[in-house]
C-alpha cells in the first residue's frame, strides 16, 4: 500500500490540511494518507497536549474519509522526533507500506537542514505542496490557512467555523469526542 505521511503540529487541524488529505487520496497520490501530530515541537513551540490534538485528528479525518488514519508514533520516539527517524520506524514497523512525505513548499528552503534530507528523498520521496504564496512550480497549491491564525481568531472571539472543519475545535480543546 502507498501511504502519505502528513505529519504537522495540527495545533488545530484545520480545512487547509483535510483539503489536502483529501486531495492525496482523490488524485491517486496514496493509497492511505496517515496524519502524524508532533509530539513536542522541534523549535519548542507551545501545543495543546497531544491527546487533544490527536483527538482533532481523527474528528478531522473521520470526515474525510475511511482513507484518512491518525498515527501517535511520535509519542513513543525520543523527543523532539527528527523525520528521518519517524519514517524509518514506521518502515519498519510496516515493510508491507511504500511511504511518502507530504511537505509544504516552504520546507524545501530549509530541507538542508534537515537530518538526512537526501535519504528521506531517496527513500521516502517527498510530495511537495504549495500553500498561498508559496507555489512551486508543477506543485499544486491549497488555500494558505494557518494553525496560528486559528488560534488568533479564537482568543479574539472571532468565528473560525469557515477554516476549521466541523467539531474539530472542540476535539482539540478537549471540549467534545471524537464521534
Amino acid at each position: 500500500m502507498r501511504v502519505a505521511v502528513f505529519g504537522g503540529s495540527f495545533n488545530p487541524p484545520h480545512v487547509g490540511h483535510a483539503m489536502i488529505a483529501g486531495w492525496l487520496r482523490w488524485t491517486d497520490r496514496a493509497d492511505e494518507v496517515w496524519l502524524l501530530p508532533t509530539h513536542v515541537h522541534a523549535f519548542g513551540k507551545p501545543l495543546a497536549p497531544f491527546a487533544a490534538r490527536m483527538a482533532a485528528c481523527e474528528r478531522m479525518a473521520a470526515l474525510v474519509g475511511p482513507h484518512v488514519k491518525v498515527s501517535g508514533i511520535e509519542a513513543t520516539l525520543p523527543s523532539p522526533s527528527f523525520t528521518i527517524v519517524t519514517l524509518d520506524r514506521l518502515a519498519a514497523l510496516h515493510p508491507e507500506h511504500r511511504f511518502r512525505l507530504v511537505v509544504g513548499a516552504d520546507i524545501l528552503r530549509q530541507a538542508a537542514s534537515w537530518r538526512e534530507w537526501s535519504r528521506i528523498e531517496e527513500d521516502y520521496p517527498p510530495i511537495v505542496l504549495g500553500r498561498g504564496a508559496e507555489a512551486v512550480p508543477g506543485a499544486p497549491s491549497f488555500p494558505d490557512v494557518s494553525s496560528s491564525d486559528i488560534r488568533a481568531r479564537i482568543a479574539t472571539g472571532l468565528p473560525v467555523d469557515h477554516l476549521v472543519p466541523s467539531g474539530v475545535v472542540e476535539a482539540w480543546m478537549g471540549k467534545a469526542g471524537t464521534s
